[in-house]
């Protein structure tokens, strides 16, 4: 912050400022640092690291140099090791968050690993180009966001060269799914992989700087479809699950051993274990002190017998990987009694890169519903298409031809989903979600409660005709 921008604000304290004090005390008492250092334990406060407010407003986990140093030492007992003195970083979520905070630059210290910031969201694949990282810790949009704009790329080209991608794409699935079930690969499939490499998947890995072994997507539920994709052009997607109050990480998959639709297995000396609800339960040296002053909310997290109560429902597979199936509060139950979770239905309608977001509602209801953003840009592909006439991208929402279209994308989606689970009404949200709007985090998860009272109205207007059903015992004409 430049000087004149903390000018009048008492609780603000520019850089120069900070800077000036730590030299006069210093001047006061050389040896002060290290007189403090020493005094610092294990259990004392080393930062807050508030929630992301996906349920609610944010809380300030108070996380302690302990929590901070068993998540290193934890990382580094994984084998094989995730990086090393050698390996580049291109950093891009936001240091407030506990995930970039802990692994991205508390560990990367450790390891001695070389970070580099991204200018912006906008500027990544240029920064990727630039640094050349080895590793990237990302979210699922992120991934879904390159995946989206690849199949986006394809539909522009030519019947013969789409034709090409996708079977290239099946011979990549073959490839990633052996490799998950380390399987040798049939020599047959290992030629026509170097063929596919070579035309389809090098230009994947040129265009994130060329030589990146691993990258993340945790936080919310990806796709298989697209991490196969990735693991198919040589860079492994690396899952895992955790949470602010558990500074980062609490389950991983590592390099050697990952299984597509599972978070991993427990960290290294994390106590896992899930409560008869189906909720999981955490407890370990990464768990947080509690919540800063927030006395009666750090008790309610907590089991009587010391566990992190997390707000996630999970089960472990027969090799004791954890599967999450959704946060406890997203679960929808239906007024048949049906427990729906969300994240997947919309990870599904995600994976068509036509829809940009789709959140998922149904709550107490007889049936679900949704609202979507498009992606203008396949948008407009589709309507060259089908040669639907239009002035500016935008027109496409409100033209009744390309409507039937969005339709049958949705029918489509539809049949990967048991009945119970399918859309069977939605509305399109003109203008995205965004961080800006309020409606995203800055790890770009859904806020569900805010956009659920943005558009309440056209919520409501999606189940006017289950009220007309229940007032009269009929369907509504």
């Amino acid at each position: 912050m430049e000087e004149k921008d903390a000018t009048g604000h008492p609780k603000v304290m520019s850089f120069n400022a900070l800077m000036e004090l730590g030299r006069k005390k210093y001047a006061e008492d050389p040896s002060l640092f290290e007189k403090l250092s020493k005094e610092v334990t294990a259990d004392d406060l080393a930062t807050l690291v508030y929630t992301s407010g996906t349920t609610g407003l944010p809380k300030g986990a108070m996380i302690s140099h302990g929590n901070v140093w068993w998540i290193v030492q934890s990382l580094d007992a994984v084998q094989p090791p995730f990086a090393n003195d050698q390996d580049v970083l291109v950093a891009f979520l936001p240091l407030s968050h506990v995930f970039q905070r802990i692994p991205g630059h508390f560990y990367a210290m450790h390891r001695g690993i070389t970070v580099s910031y991204a200018q912006s969201i906008d500027t990544l694949l240029a920064d990727f180009e630039e640094k050349r990282p080895t590793m990237i810790l990302a979210v699922p949009r992120v991934c879904e966001k390159v995946y989206q704009k690849i199949i986006t790329q394809v539909k522009e080209q030519s019947p013969f060269k789409q034709k090409v991608f996708h079977w290239g794409q099946e011979v990549g699935n073959q490839i990633s799914q052996l490799r998950e079930q380390h399987k040798p690969i049939p020599g047959l499939l290992k030629l026509k992989y170097k063929i596919v490499y070579a035309i389809i998947f090098k230009k994947l890995q040129d265009k994130l700087g060329g030589r990146l072994k691993w990258m993340t997507a945790a936080g919310a539920p990806t796709a298989p479809e697209i991490i196969r994709f990735f693991n198919a052009a040589g860079i492994t997607v690396i899952q895992g699950y955790g949470m602010t109050e558990t500074t980062a990480p609490a389950s991983i998959q590592s390099l050697a051993d990952f299984r597509i639709g599972t978070t991993g297995k427990p960290m290294p000396g994390q106590d896992i274990k899930i409560a008869e609800d189906g909720e999981i339960l955490i407890k370990g040296g990464n768990v947080m002190k509690g919540y800063w002053k927030l006395p009666n909310e750090t008790k309610e997290v907590f089991t009587p017998d010391g566990y992190l109560m997390s707000g996630d429902i999970g089960k472990f597979d027969e090799e004791g990987n954890l599967l999450i199936t959704d946060r406890k509060k997203d679960l929808l139950i239906t007024s048949g009694g049906k427990n729906i979770a969300p994240q997947r239905i919309e990870g599904i309608f995600k994976s068509d890169p036509l829809f940009t977001q789709f959140i998922v509602i149904g709550e107490k209801k007889k049936y679900l519903t949704g609202l979507c953003n498009i992606d203008l840009e396949m948008a407009t592909i589709i309507a060259d298409e089908e040669k639907i006439p239009y002035q500016k991208p935008i027109d496409l929402l409100e033209n009744d031809r390309f409507l039937a279209i969005v339709k049958k994308h949705v029918d489509e989606r539809n049949t990967h989903l048991a009945k119970y689970e399918t859309i069977k009404d939605y509305r399109i949200i003109k203008t995205d979600f965004s961080q800006e709007g309020g409606e995203m985090t800055a790890t770009l998860k859904l806020k569900r409660k805010v956009i659920y009272e943005k558009h309440q109205n056209l919520i409501d207007e999606m189940y006017e005709k289950e009220a007309v059903d229940e007032l009269y015992g009929k369907k509504a004409v």
